[in-house]
């Protein structure tokens, strides 16, 4: 794993904080009613919590979350005292040790080489109660690009490598959407067995 676990985001925190859009709240909000009220979720790579945390807060969902860098942490912190949050990397962490009804991923998944990726989505498989729901951010097409904030590399494996990833982890893909600034989303469920 490489020295700096949150891809760079802990050092550009403030400058991420001041330009993070409202984009993506009206697609999570309407992933998140489709949930029952008060099931547990866990907010991987929440950052500061802003928007979508608050979103899974507003719409009744029992809500934790996990960021690697301790900016985002204190800042998550200060906004959302009342919730658990742990900083490290989701990849590796314990807290996925526990269980919940279903996942939300925006803005990790293609920050990390495919290797942790697939590590990533296979933790985040084993932590999904039978019939979890996922919801994770990444382009459709397989690409390559740099991160404005960070100067570091970004990879999207696309639509037909995750839906195999996913398959492989033990999920299925249910659907895709683009929220209104254009970024895609993957939905998945938790079926049954993983390859591992």
């Amino acid at each position: 794993m490489e020295d700096d676990p949150s891809c760079g985001y802990d050092a550009v925190a403030s400058e991420f904080m001041a330009v993070r859009s409202t984009s993506g709240q009206g697609l999570v909000r309407a992933w998140a009613r489709q949930l029952p009220r008060g099931c547990s979720i866990i907010d991987v790579g929440s950052g500061h919590g802003e928007p979508l945390t608050a979103v899974l807060v507003d719409e009744g969902l029992d809500v934790s979350a996990i960021d690697a860098a301790p900016a985002m942490v204190a800042a998550f912190r200060q906004r959302f005292p009342e919730l658990e949050i742990a900083c490290e990397p989701a990849e590796t962490s314990p807290f996925f040790d526990r269980t919940f009804d279903a996942a939300l991923c925006v803005g990790l998944v293609f920050l990390l080489p495919e290797d942790r990726q697939r590590r990533l989505l296979l933790r985040v498989s084993e932590a999904l109660n039978s019939g979890g729901q996922l919801l994770f951010s990444a382009p459709r097409q397989v690409c390559t690009w740099t991160d404005v904030l960070t100067g570091k590399p970004s990879w999207s494996l696309g639509t037909e490598a995750y839906e195999i990833l996913l398959s492989e982890t033990g999920m299925s893909l249910t659907g895709v959407d683009t929220d209104e600034g254009g970024t895609h989303y993957f939905m998945a469920r938790k079926t049954g067995s993983k390859l591992g």
